[in-house]
């Protein structure tokens, strides 16, 4: 198959929030900052070149987040987009401190995700945030005053929607006493469905799921397994045939696959051209 051809807007669309109208296939922008997710780049003009490419293959969906570099993802979103194309959907995140490369920890106290928001928001560019995702529900902090707080800045019109991150049902169902979920961003792919019932209960209410780790296919690429037919067959790899599974898994996914390479880039897009049929879905869903 051709990537020259095949654009996001071939993964179909959904509405985040009811209103946000974005193509299912986005991008995830974790893999544009260092080693560990930690400082710039090794190649920045690849990275500022890989951003720019995603819009010119119709994706209008990026996610992103504070602790990504920390800021540097943010900072090249802007760098390459600014002025943002009409459209354009930039989620980002906050809820992790980052004390070093490869280092993450929960801090979802109020006024650290007030520093975050306001941050986001200038190096961001943005006047309002059209979707700010809870990195983590910190075990740390009342869930109450974490819900309380993200709907203070939607109510300060810092953020339009608001979406949860490795949460269950059941902090999703408590989360949406306080606001409408927009998004799920949970860990999902062929290999790994810990979060299927998640993944099940945004299917019924209509909320986005947006997987991360979408590539990991772990033993399923091996020669001459299931994976590694099917992708002969289409003349794809097998990142683009999980991406292609995951597309057809359930309407609400929203895949965001990250690279640091242009090359990579339009491989993830091409995913979005093919068409699993019903046998060979089945296969790969064990």
């Amino acid at each position: 198959m051709t990537t020259q051809t095949v654009t996001a807007a071939r993964s179909g669309t959904f509405h985040l929030g009811a209103d946000l109208r974005v193509h299912r296939l986005g991008f995830g922008a974790m893999r544009i900052t260092g080693e560990g997710v930690w400082g710039p780049p090794r190649d920045r003009k690849e990275a500022i070149a890989v951003l720019r490419r995603a819009v010119e293959l119709d994706v209008n969906l990026i996610d992103t987040a504070e602790s990504y570099g920390p800021h540097v993802s943010e900072e090249l979103i802007a760098e390459a987009l600014y002025p943002y194309p009409r459209g354009l959907v930039i989620a980002t995140k906050g809820g992790f401190d980052r004390p070093g490369p490869g280092k993450w920890e929960p801090n979802a106290r109020p006024e650290r995700l007030r520093e975050e928001v306001e941050g986001s928001l200038r190096r961001l560019r943005l006047q309002r945030i059209d979707l700010y995702q809870l990195h983590r529900i910190d075990p740390a902090v009342p869930e109450e005053r974490q819900f309380e707080t993200l709907l203070q800045f939607q109510r300060e019109g810092k953020i339009r929607h608001i979406g949860l991150s490795e949460a269950s049902v059941e902090q999703i169902e408590r989360a949406r006493r306080f606001f409408p979920v927009a998004s799920v961003q949970n860990r999902y792919n062929l290999t790994d469905r810990t979060w299927e019932p998640v993944l099940d209960y945004c299917q019924r209410e209509n909320i986005g799921f947006i997987p991360w780790f979408p590539l990991q296919t772990g033993k399923l690429a091996t020669s001459g397994g299931a994976l590694a037919q099917i992708a002969k067959k289409h003349a794809a790899t097998p990142a683009q045939i999980a991406l292609a599974w995951l597309l057809r898994r359930s309407s609400v996914m929203l895949p965001i696959p990250g690279t640091s390479r242009v090359k990579h880039l339009e491989e993830d897009v091409a995913a979005a051209g093919i068409e699993l049929s019903e046998e060979e879905y089945e296969a790969l869903a064990g």
